[in-house]
C-alpha cells in the first residue's frame, strides 16, 4: 500500500502570525484600533452608519481566532461594539476611550503583560493541601503577583500562622492588596526581579508558558525542603512532590526544592559559560 501522505497545515496569514507572537493585551488594542480605523473610514463613504458599524464589529472577529483563550478572544470581539454604544450613549469624543485605557495600563501595567492576567483565587482554592506539606511551624510565605490579595487570603485560610507577603507589580492593585489584606505585606515590585530567597512557600497563579521560567527561579534563590506551589498549572516535565485535586476546583501542584529529581543545578560562573562557548565555537569551526 502506498504510504501515506500528511496534509500540509493550513497557512496563516501574516497578520494572524504577528497576533500570535504578540504579548496581551497588544493583539486586542490593534484589533480595536482596526475596528475604529475600518469604522470612521467606511463613515466616510456613502456606506449607511449602521451597516458601517456592523462591519466595524465583524472585523475584530476574524482578529480574534489566533489569540489564545476564549476569555481573551471576547474581549477582542466585544472591544469595538461596547466602545462605540458607550460613546454614542453618552455622547462622548473619540478621545474619551483613552480613559479607561489609561485605567487598564495602570492595572496591568506593559511591563506585565508576558504575566498572567488578574484572575483572582478562590478562596478555598489551597484548601487540603496544608497536611501534605512540610513547613517550620511559622512557616514565611510569597504570593507571586498577588494582585487584589485574593492569593494572600487563601494562604492565610490554610496557614493561619504563617507570615504571609505578597509581591504586585502594579502600584494600583498592591495599595488594594495592603487594603483588603491588613496581616499580610505587600510590596510593589517585579516577581521576577524581587529575590524569593528565604521563603519557605512561593504561591503561583500563572500561565503554562511561565512555570518552566518560576521553577528554575525557585531552584536558583530557594532554599532546599521549600515549595513552590501553582494554582492549576504544573510545571512541565516536572512530577509534584504533592496535589490537591478536589472536585469542581482547580488543581493544586508543589514541587519541592530539592526533592530527589528536583535537585537544583548549580549556576555556572561567567568563566564557565565562556569557556564552554569557546568550546563550541571550536567545534563548529572543525
Amino acid at each position: 500500500m502506498p504510504a501515506a501522505t500528511r496534509c500540509p497545515p493550513p497557512r496563516t496569514g501574516l497578520l494572524a502570525r504577528a497576533l500570535t507572537r504578540l504579548h496581551w493585551p497588544l493583539p486586542a488594542l490593534l484589533a480595536w484600533a482596526c475596528a475604529w480605523a475600518l469604522f470612521v473610514l467606511l463613515g466616510r463613504t456613502s456606506v449607511p452608519p449602521a451597516a458601517a458599524w456592523l462591519a466595524a464589529s465583524l472585523a475584530p472577529v476574524l482578529l480574534a481566532w489566533p489569540v489564545a483563550g476564549l476569555w481573551r478572544r471576547s474581549l477582542v470581539v466585544a472591544g469595538f461594539p461596547l466602545s462605540a454604544l458607550v460613546l454614542g450613549a453618552a455622547s462622548l469624543p473619540a478621545w474619551a476611550w483613552l480613559l479607561p485605557l489609561a485605567l487598564l495600563l495602570s492595572l496591568y501595567p506593559v511591563q506585565a503583560w508576558r504575566d498572567a492576567p488578574l484572575f483572582p483565587t478562590a478562596l478555598d482554592a489551597l484548601d487540603g493541601l496544608a497536611p501534605l506539606l512540610v513547613l517550620p511551624a511559622a512557616p514565611r510565605m510569597l504570593d507571586a503577583g498577588c494582585g487584589l490579595g485574593h492569593g494572600l487570603q487563601a494562604l492565610h485560610r490554610s496557614w493561619p500562622h504563617a507570615r504571609v507577603e505578597g509581591l504586585e507589580r502594579s502600584r494600583v492593585l498592591a495599595v488594594a492588596a495592603r487594603l483588603r489584606c491588613p496581616w499580610a505585606r505587600v510590596t510593589g515590585a517585579d516577581m521576577w526581579a524581587a529575590s524569593w530567597a528565604g521563603v519557605d512557600l512561593v504561591y503561583l497563579f500563572q500561565r503554562p508558558e511561565s512555570m518552566a521560567r518560576a521553577w528554575s527561579k525557585a531552584q536558583q534563590e530557594m532554599a532546599p525542603g521549600s515549595w513552590l506551589v501553582s494554582l492549576e498549572f504544573p510545571v512541565p516535565g516536572l512530577a509534584p512532590q504533592a496535589s490537591s485535586e478536589r472536585p469542581g476546583s482547580r488543581p493544586v501542584w508543589a514541587y519541592r526544592v530539592g526533592a530527589p529529581g528536583n535537585a537544583a543545578q548549580p549556576r555556572a560562573s561567567k568563566a564557565d559559560m565562556h569557556s564552554r562557548a569557546a568550546r563550541r565555537r571550536a567545534a563548529e569551526s572543525t
